[in-house]
């Protein structure tokens, strides 16, 4: 009895921090002209889901993508989005405590229309793809969060799909890492591959491109976004172009294909635009969002060989869902609707990963990305 009270209140001391730590939101939005926000943090409740606008920043345009350093000290952006012959990466200084954003400095990617910019565990590297000029470029971080002069950058020149309109040529879209940050994957929308690259942080160049590889994907599938299951053995990418997510063992460190699952019932048979993944901290479920007719999040059970199992549906209640976040808790799912300008929260049924819809949708003009992190 006594051992069972012990284990009670340990239990209970856990829950209690966890939940009284503070849940940060960062969101980016298409401004088109400096001048206006274009950079959102929002304190989010963990009990309710409200969301709270604690701070902004009006010093970039056209965020497309945004992501947190590990120690959430410092916002990176990648901007100039929509841009003819533009694309910029920025820092930014976020005091949790003083709820404040501030802007550190800029610099060019070296591509046009930047799509997605990720950060390496150690907070020394900051790795950004373009998707118009399709492009993948690697920048040094210092110690003050400032985003040094480009280290590495690869140009993609070859590359198609069966597609026409959309994989004329490679269309860079997401740098991956993987859980223990020795890889990073990059998906080839328009050229339907899935590029490798050995990563190591303590080099000069991390990116190993003497070691790099790639696999094709199925024609016209269009590979987006790519997450991991948390021990690193099991990749799920979304097909933006097929609205399928393809399943790959990866606990060889190469990608084998073991499932491949639709992201819409079968009476949908055309018009796909699947758009972001993820998959819940308890590892139990895997999320995706659908844009174009549907406007839902697909929702699907992680068997325990990591292959999916389709379970159902939630519309988001809003138009073009771009991108989304699973808050630290596992509690919540924001979703960010370009089209119809709101984010929209969503309380995760931790045993059946059902979705509802709490409280009103958050106006943010023209918003494309979020991010979540917990201090």
């Amino acid at each position: 009895m006594k051992i069972q009270k012990i284990v009670l209140f340990i239990s209970f001391l856990i829950g209690t921090s966890l939940y009284s730590q503070k849940q940060f939101v960062f969101f980016g939005s298409y401004n088109w002209d400096k001048g206006s926000e274009a950079v959102y943090v929002y304190e989010l409740d963990t009990e309710t889901g409200k969301l709270t606008k604690v701070a902004s920043s009006s010093d970039v345009i056209n965020p497309g993508y945004i992501t947190v350093s590990n120690d959430g000290k410092y916002v990176y952006a990648s901007y100039d989005a929509k841009t003819p012959n533009y694309g910029t990466v920025g820092s930014f200084a976020f005091d949790a405590d003083k709820k404040s954003l501030t802007f550190l400095n800029q610099q060019k990617t070296g591509g046009e229309n930047p799509v997605y910019v990720n950060v390496d565990k150690s907070g020394k590297w900051l790795i950004n793809v373009t998707y118009n000029q399709p492009t993948i470029s690697v920048f040094p971080l210092l110690e003050n969060g400032k985003i040094d002069s480009i280290a590495q950058h690869f140009k993609f020149t070859e590359g198609s799909g069966v597609n026409p309109t959309r994989q004329e040529k490679s269309h860079t879209h997401s740098a991956i890492f993987t859980p223990d940050y020795k890889t990073v994957l990059f998906a080839d929308l328009g050229a339907d591959k899935i590029l490798q690259y050995p990563f190591e942080a303590n080099q000069k160049q991390p990116l190993i491109d003497s070691e790099s590889s790639f696999i094709n994907t199925k024609p016209g599938s269009g590979p987006r976004h790519i997450t991991f299951s948390n021990d690193g053995k099991i990749a799920y990418s979304i097909e933006e172009l097929a609205g399928m997510i393809s399943v790959y063992d990866f606990s060889n460190n190469t990608l084998k294909e073991i499932q491949r699952i639709a992201t819409h019932p079968d009476k949908i048979k055309e018009g796909f635009e699947s758009s972001d993944v993820h998959i819940s901290p308890d590892g139990k479920f895997l999320y995706a969002t659908n844009r174009g007719k549907e406007n839902n999040i697909a929702i699907f059970k992680v068997l325990n060989d990591g292959k999916l199992e389709s379970v159902g549906y939630q519309k988001t209640g809003g138009k073009h869902p771009r991108t989304f976040a699973i808050d630290e808790t596992g509690k919540f799912i924001i979703v960010t609707n370009v089209i119809s300008q709101d984010v929209t929260i969503f309380k995760r049924n931790l045993e059946t990963g059902m979705l509802k819809k709490v409280g009103k949708p958050v106006k943010i003009k023209n918003v494309t990305c979020v991010k979540t992190k917990m201090y």
